[in-house]
């Protein structure tokens, strides 16, 4: 059953993107940027909903409240990265635009990478070494003058249910020092319903957890992300017990 329930949910996927990006390059044209963002956000939406509708993967945030202390501040959102489950959900669910920071090669993805160009997001050329980040601080300045919120994965790259050990990058501390902006921290345990790089997704609730605001004034970038780390580390012991409680040698 969960493997036709994930087939299932493949075709949708293969069946709702190349017309939905497509759609994107006709009424882009005629749309701001405001505007193009809530019409791709359409796309998200979909896709949670046929998750919950066709796999039963729900999910639910706790503490909302502390976005709420937020909407009229900049803010960047570090999270932790399980699964391609959050890079969408977040898109859907959270309170103000969201704005991404990836490697420009992302652009060269067909549809998903084609309509993500033509949104405002924060875009690296990695090539250009330590020019990137000042590009990106610059871009995230920007961004943030306009309202949104800036979110990346300290993580850089998805990681398994349970792992004990992560390297968190100073890279989303250090861009929320240079610009002055809070840091929203997340805990998120996606991967054991949507596991990394598994064709199989597995009903449940998928819990988002959502930290107390960290301020990044008169603070380093190695301050800041240690608070980061050390909080969602945490946290993910609690809303993620199971997984952890696994892998811990008898």
């Amino acid at each position: 059953m969960i493997f036709l329930r994930s087939l299932l949910f493949a075709l949708f996927l293969l069946v709702l993107t190349p017309p939905y990006a497509c759609a994107c390059f006709i009424v882009f044209p005629f749309m701001n940027a405001d505007r193009r963002y809530r019409f791709v956000r359409g796309w998200p939406r979909l896709v949670t909903g046929a998750a919950a509708l066709i796999c039963g993967i729900r999910y639910r945030y706790e503490g909302r409240e502390h976005f709420d202390a937020m909407l009229d501040k900049p803010v960047v959102v570090l999270s932790k990265h399980q699964s391609a489950w959050e890079t969408v959900a977040y898109l859907a669910t959270m309170p103000k635009p969201m704005c991404f920071v990836f490697k420009r090669e992302l652009l060269m993805v067909p549809f998903f990478g084609w309509a993500l160009g033509m949104l405002k997001m924060v875009h690296i050329n990695r090539k250009e070494g330590t020019r990137a980040f000042a590009s990106a601080v610059r871009q995230g300045r920007e961004r943030l003058a306009e309202g949104a919120w800036i979110i990346m994965f300290p993580e850089g790259t998805r990681t398994p249910s349970g792992l004990e050990k992560t390297r968190y990058k100073s890279g989303g501390a250090r861009l929320a020092v240079e610009t002055g902006a809070w840091v929203i921290p997340m805990a998120v345990n996606s991967g054991r319903l949507w596991p990394r790089n598994s064709f199989l997704k597995y009903p449940g609730l998928i819990t988002v957890s959502v930290g107390a605001p960290i301020s990044s004034a008169n603070k380093t970038a190695d301050q800041v992300n240690q608070e980061v780390e050390a909080w969602i580390e945490q946290d993910m012991r609690r809303i993620d017990a199971e997984s952890y409680r696994s892998r811990t040698p008898a």
